[in-house]
């Protein structure tokens, strides 16, 4: 689905992602690398697939857009080193030419030398591109830029007949701030108010629908 924003076409995308032409520019939140391995630590039975299954349908985005830049708007790792985070930095050797920007998140707890050694350019809290700032966690102080999030992991329900409901990621645009759902699938899902006019995006399999 493509929507206007501050002037500018951006496509929201059933991927989890959105894209943005004007800077070849794919966008990103919360992939949370690592979480299932560091529950798995913990004894907690997680699947050893969801870091896999992840780094997969962000390769389908990458090789079917042709980004320039891949940013993450926070979460990219969730707090430690281990055998999933290994993985990723595998997985980034495949696209060299690849920009990858990350703004931290508040699980972003690695090194600086961990995030060079994956040819990371890192940002300790906004990236300015106008007319959008990019940051973690959504703001509340507004300016003339238009903030682009993640943090919340933001969800919507849907209803149907027979008191039928489900629970899809979205996207949400307010006045002032989008937030991107989270990008991994092993994350929960948050409602937040709709104020001033915003506006749900649902992720309904392949395809983003407002609601």
């Amino acid at each position: 689905m493509i929507i206007n924003c501050r002037n500018e076409q951006i496509t929201l995308m059933p991927g989890r992602a959105i894209y943005w032409p004007h800077k070849k520019m794919l966008i990103i939140s919360d992939l949370h690398t690592g979480k299932a391995a560091h529950f798995r630590k913990s004894g907690i039975p997680v699947p050893a697939t969801i870091a896999t299954d992840d780094l997969e349908r962000l390769s389908e985005l990458i090789e079917t857009i042709i980004p320039d830049v891949l940013l993450i708007t926070g979460d990219l790792v969730h707090f430690e080193l281990n055998t999933e985070v290994a993985l990723f930095h595998q997985w980034r050797k495949k696209y060299p030419s690849l920009k990858l920007k990350l703004i931290k998140g508040n699980h972003d707890l690695l090194k600086p030398a961990d995030y060079l050694a994956m040819d990371i350019e890192v940002y300790e809290t906004e990236y300015l591109c106008f007319p959008f700032r990019f940051i973690h966690e959504p703001p509340k102080q507004h300016d003339e830029y238009y903030n682009i999030s993640g943090h919340i992991h933001p969800g919507v329900t849907l209803y149907g007949r027979s008191r039928q409901r489900i629970h899809l990621p979205c996207f949400y645009f307010g006045e002032h701030t989008a937030i991107l759902p989270a990008f991994s699938k092993f994350t929960g899902l948050s409602r937040i108010p709709a104020v001033n006019g915003g506006t749900y995006y649902a992720i309904a399999s392949d395809r983003v629908i407002q609601v």
